[in-house]
Order: structure tokens, then C-alpha cells, then sequence
């Protein structure tokens, strides 16, 4: 882990606004609607949080923000600053940090992009998915294609020259000739960064329960799925696939990982950390941390969230309430997430990293596996670096779980 010319290590923090303005039919974040005074006092306990956090981890130095959600755009301006400086107040800062914030076009009002700028947030996540009105009609969005492209151009005329934005593929009714007009219409737009995910259907969402296999053939996703367009199939899903590596290639955007597609220099250091085991800090409910060796989530209710002290002592008691149990990864868990998510990386992994963080080398270790699945093209060796092929990326579900001791 490099350190910085103070000697402080790096940390990233994820920042949790779990209000949205309404849940998506396939989503299973944790996120709800709330009123403006809820927001307000939710960002008085999260600075509190956000005070406490920091008194401990003074041997950290963030090197990226991310505020996500829910739909952080929900809030109003004012409490995102206000977040943004008990951040700036509680923990040394990168003076060249990237700070995220994700923006729904149906909740970004322009007057709110200055204040985002003001406070020292450079990089917006535009949440578009599809281009087609009637395909986000499907998902339960709140916003238009025209929607969005008004945010995409106030968002440029305010200054912010790094925009990435959140593609969905899979979705009902999407074919591949409605595909291939949002990625053409993204694109032409020239975001620094597209993140193309395909969909997964989550148990207890409204796709749940009528796309879910949990659901086949019973009476309620009958019911419930009546008037509702099938999936794209496996054969139009690869051919999605696909068509997204070649098309943004063509048109400048390097894939770096799986799902994620950038213009040179322009990839997310913040997901970069988490696939590089850069210790992260989640801020905010349910959020997840990795710090110290460490693994924490915390709590998922709010009321139990509201009601904790950090005001009372050093806030350790309150912290230590707030994360629940601490799982503290073995050499072999680590070796493991070292190796499944370094993978989802274009670049994949060194082997030189893995000798110095476990004091082994990879092949002791992964000897046999690698083997098998260089033989069978799924992997690629580059030097000391080893990465999944173009078919590897392809079952990447599949390599990854090889990975596991």
C-alpha cells in the first residue's frame, strides 16, 4: 500500500443517501422516500458520524469520495455542502481527491450544480439506463431521455469535465436495435466514462416477482407480469454484449473492467480501489467498510441509525453500536479477493503485488488453477501480470469462482 509524502495511507469514502424520490422496479438498494426534514436531520447525524469516524483513522489520507444512494440529487444542495465540508473538516484530503456525487436527471435541478462544484465535488455519475422513454418507463424511472440530455448539457455548462453515465442492458422490451441507439446516443454526447451494466433480477423487487425464476408459472407473476414485455433472451444478451465492447471501442472509450468503459486517463479511481484493496470507509446507513484488514457494515434502520451518540466521549461507543460485528479477513479470504477482483480488471492482476502483500508467490498458491485455465483460454499471461482473455471475461462468474480456497 503506497502512503503519501506525509506518511498517511490511503482510504477511500463512500458517503450512503439512502432517500430516493421512488424505488425503481428493480431495485434492491437500500432506499426510501422521505420527507425534507428527514433529510435534514439524517445529515446532521451522518456529520456526526463523519466527525467521530474521522478522529480515528488519522493515519488515512481519503483519496476519493463517492456520495451515493438512494438519489443524493434528492437533497437539497445546501446539506450536500454541508457534508462535503465536515468531510473537508474530519479527514486529511488529497488536494487532487476525485469526489462523486450520483445525479438522477429527474432530481437534478440546475441551480444545485454550483453548490456541488463550490464545494470541491469534480465528477458527476448521471443514472440515464436507456435512451428509450418507454424502456424507462419499464425500469420505473422518473426521468425522460430529454430529461437527461438537459442535466448532461447544465452539467457541462457549470464546468464538469468528468461525467460518467450508467447504462442498463437486459431490461424488458430492450432489443438490440434499441440498445445500439442508447449507446449511439450516449456516446455522441462524449461522457469521460459509460459503466454498461446488464440487469439482475433482485428477489423481493417488483421484477422479482415477475421475472424472478422463484416465480415461474406461479398465479401472482402471472398476474403481476400481465401486459409486461419478456426479457431479451441469452442469444440477444451476448449479442448486447458484444456489440457494447466493440462500439464504445470505436468510439474511444478503452474497456477497463467488466462492465465499465472509459476515455483515457479517465477511469473511476474509486472503483479502482475497491477492485485494488485500497481500505474504504461507508459512511451513512447500511454502508459497507473494509478497513484495517476489516470488514463492518452498518446498521440497516434508521431510527436505530438516528439514535446513536456520537457526541458522547471520543463517539467509539457509538461507532462500535453503528458497525455491529467486525469480520477480520484471514491471509486466505484476502488472497481471494485479491484475485476475484483484481480479475475484473482489463490489467488483471501482478504477481509482483501478490508476493509483496502475502509474502508467497501466486503460483504456490493458484499454481494448478492457473494452469487449467490458461489451457483452456480463459486467462492470459502478460509478463508477471495475469488477466482474463476476451472468453474469460465473457463467464467471468465462473473464472472468479476458481478463485476460491
Amino acid at each position: 500500500m503506497t502512503r503519501d509524502k506525509q506518511g498517511k495511507k490511503p482510504l477511500e469514502l463512500y458517503i450512503h443517501i439512502p432517500f430516493c424520490e421512488k424505488k425503481c422496479n428493480y431495485c434492491d438498494f437500500l432506499s426510501f422516500r422521505a420527507l425534507p426534514q428527514v433529510h435534514r436531520e439524517y445529515t446532521d447525524q451522518l456529520c456526526r458520524e463523519i466527525r467521530a469516524a474521522g478522529n480515528g483513522l488519522r493515519e488515512f489520507q481519503a483519496v476519493t469520495i463517492f456520495i451515493g444512494g438512494g438519489t443524493p440529487s434528492v437533497f437539497d444542495p445546501l446539506l450536500i455542502r454541508k457534508i462535503m465540508e465536515t468531510v473537508g473538516e474530519s479527514f486529511s484530503l488529497d488536494p487532487e481527491a476525485e469526489a462523486t456525487i450520483e445525479v438522477n436527471p429527474g432530481t437534478l435541478l440546475r441551480n444545485k450544480l454550483p453548490v456541488y462544484r463550490s464545494c470541491g465535488i469534480n465528477r458527476l455519475s448521471i443514472g440515464l439506463q436507456s435512451a428509450d422513454n418507454g424502456e424507462l418507463a419499464w425500469l420505473g424511472r422518473i426521468h425522460s431521455f430529454e430529461d437527461f440530455l438537459k442535466t448532461f448539457q447544465y452539467a457541462r455548462m457549470e464546468g464538469f469535465s468528468n461525467i460518467s453515465v450508467d447504462l442498463m442492458s437486459g431490461i424488458p422490451g430492450q432489443t438490440l436495435d434499441s440498445w445500439k441507439n442508447t449507446l449511439k446516443r450516449t456516446a455522441m454526447l462524449k461522457p469521460e466514462h459509460i459503466s454498461a451494466y446488464s440487469l439482475i433480477v433482485e428477489e423481493g423487487t417488483p421484477f422479482g416477482a415477475i421475472y424472478g425464476p422463484e416465480h415461474a408459472g406461479s398465479g401472482q407473476a402471472a398476474d403481476m407480469g400481465r401486459g409486461w414485455p419478456p426479457l431479451p433472451d441469452e442469444d440477444a444478451e451476448y449479442k448486447i454484449y458484444a456489440y457494447t465492447r466493440s462500439y464504445l471501442d470505436s468510439q474511444g472509450y478503452g474497456r477497463y473492467e467488466i462492465s465499465n468503459y472509459a476515455r483515457p486517463g479517465r477511469e473511476c479511481r474509486h472503483n479502482i480501489g475497491y477492485w485494488t484493496e485500497v481500505p474504504y470507509l461507508g459512511l451513512g446507513l447500511g454502508a459497507s467498510s473494509y478497513v484495517r484488514g476489516c470488514r463492518f457494515s452498518n446498521v440497516r434502520d434508521l431510527d436505530s441509525y438516528m439514535s446513536l451518540d456520537f457526541a458522547a466521549g471520543d463517539g467509539e461507543e457509538a461507532l462500535a453500536a453503528l458497525h455491529g460485528p467486525v469480520q477480520r479477513l484471514t491471509k486466505e479470504e484476502r488472497m481471494e479477493e485479491f484475485m476475484f477482483l483484481g480479475l475484473r480488471m482489463v490489467r488483471g492482476v501482478s504477481e509482483l503485488d501478490f508476493a509483496a502483500m502475502f509474502g508467497t508467490k501466486l503460483t504456490s498458491v493458484y499454481g494448478p488453477v492457473l494452469e487449467r485455465l490458461k489451457r483452456d483460454g480463459l486467462i492470459r499471461r502478460d509478463g508477471v501480470r495475469i488477466a482474463l482473455t476476451e472468453w474469460g471475461m465473457d463467464v467471468s462468474n465462473f473464472v472468479l469462482s476458481e478463485f476460491l480456497l
